[in-house]
């Protein structure tokens, strides 16, 4: 990433939402109305962070929310965000950020797990990673973001390097062999496998 970063194919900016509050001590959260537990960011400061970023970009710009609120994140997610020249990641905090805002504002609801966290920071890093190696130019090997888990819904092949036997187990026999077509058609069917251990919830998706 950040060679990426270097040689200009990917720009990341951070932009700190509290720059845009107008309270005197930059609040910008507050009580929710019914109460409960925590507090809530308000609709004043994103929609004020989020309008100078795309006043400055020019056009509309697909804005994503990070929230346990929403699907998993997905490869084919990842390949769709890398195709948007912009992109805004809106990163929650303490129990969300008022729904009016959210209505207006975001295009997409992303989550990379069940589970909760403090805030969107750290799923904002994880979205980044994933959708910047989907960039053409980013990964030295093009074919890298191609031939990996979930390209066919499918995880990857088990994979071996040198030496050939190592603590007393050896690489497949097939891999040695020199013919491609046999190694290919040994990794498809160990990719189907080891879906079907590890992940059948990927093989009923694609039924």
């Amino acid at each position: 990433m950040g060679r990426a970063a270097a040689q200009g194919t990917i720009h990341v900016s951070a932009i700190n939402i509290r720059d845009y509050s107008v309270e005197k001590h930059k609040k910008v959260d507050d009580y929710p109305y019914g109460g409960g537990a925590g507090m809530l960011m308000q609709a004043q400061p994103v929609y004020d962070a989020w309008k100078a970023v795309t006043d400055a970009i020019g056009h509309p710009v697909r804005t994503v929310y990070l929230t346990p609120q929403a699907q998993v994140f997905t490869q084919a997610e990842a390949r769709s965000f890398a195709q948007e020249e912009d992109l805004i990641l809106l990163c929650g905090h303490y129990e969300g950020i008022d729904e009016r805002v959210l209505e207006t504002i975001v295009t997409d609801y992303v989550s990379i797990g069940d589970y909760v966290l403090t805030g969107g920071e750290l799923p904002a890093l994880v979205l980044i990673d994933s959708i910047s190696r989907m960039v053409p130019g980013v990964l030295s090997n093009a074919d890298s973001g191609i031939d990996e888990s979930f390209s066919e819904n499918l995880l990857e092949y088990p994979q071996y390097t040198r030496p050939e036997e190592w603590m007393g187990k050896k690489v497949p026999e097939i891999l040695l062999s020199g013919h491609h077509a046999k190694v290919e058609a040994w990794r498809k069917e160990q990719s189907i496998l080891r879906t079907k251990e590890r992940r059948p919830d990927l093989l009923e998706d694609n039924e």
